[in-house]
């Protein structure tokens, strides 16, 4: 029995991946460095912009400027919603689930562009603002469980009947640290590095969120 389901953003709800790779590349040319193939950066994607802008500089080989994360800001800002959509199913899924749970959105993505993905996409009508969290909030960003358990908190949940949603190991992370239950997107970009040998019995694995709708 669950009370609450809290959402990963990147990978999990939205396939952003284009946008944050054409956003890093961009700043990478800027810089005169080589470019980095869409699919590597995506298995970059989950801690953060400033680790992500760093990452990506290592990938190609190339030194970080210092104002290298404020020029991948202001580009990617400025592009959030050009490719980004929800995944097949997303709509279908809150739709169902939103009756009878309470859902939550927990993401390292700052709250200012994780709402307004949200709102351009339509699917900001499942969550009240204040189970929004972003990463730059009052509480550490993931695989910190301090937002999680305050999520639950929020709604009067018992944390053994919350369900974390996410892609990559970050989300598992951060539920095996609160004492939440997981599922694991494998379709979201964050899967593809995943050590699937830690997954635990009770660990739910969905190959979309159609998927999901089922468990619940």
């Amino acid at each position: 029995m669950l009370d609450l389901v809290v959402f990963d953003l990147d990978g999990t709800l939205v396939d952003s991946r284009a946008d944050l790779a054409q956003s890093a590349n961009a700043v990478l040319e800027q810089c005169g460095c080589a470019p980095v193939a869409e699919e590597a950066i995506g298995r970059m994607v989950g801690d953060g912009a400033a680790t992500l802008v760093a990452r990506a500089f290592v990938a190609s080989g190339c030194p970080q400027p210092a104002d290298a994360l404020a020029r991948f800001l202001s580009v990617y800002n400025g592009r959030l919603l050009a490719t980004t959509r929800a995944y097949d199913g997303v709509e279908e899924l809150l739709d169902r689930i939103d009756r009878s749970l309470a859902l939550a959105v927990l993401t390292n993505k700052p709250l200012g562009p994780t709402l307004e993905i949200l709102d351009g996409l339509g699917l900001a009508r499942h969550f009240s603002r204040d189970l929004i969290v972003g990463g730059d909030g009052p509480f550490p960003r993931k695989p910190d469980p301090s937002a999680l358990r305050d999520l639950a908190r929020r709604v009067g949940a018992e944390v053994s009947r919350t369900l974390m949603v996410g892609d990559s190991i970050i989300d598992w992370r951060t539920a095996r640290a609160a004492g939440a239950r997981i599922c694991m997107a494998r379709y979201g970009f964050g899967f593809h590095d995943f050590p699937v040998d830690e997954l635990g019995a009770a660990d739910w694995v969905v190959d979309s969120p159609s998927q999901l709708i089922s468990r619940l």
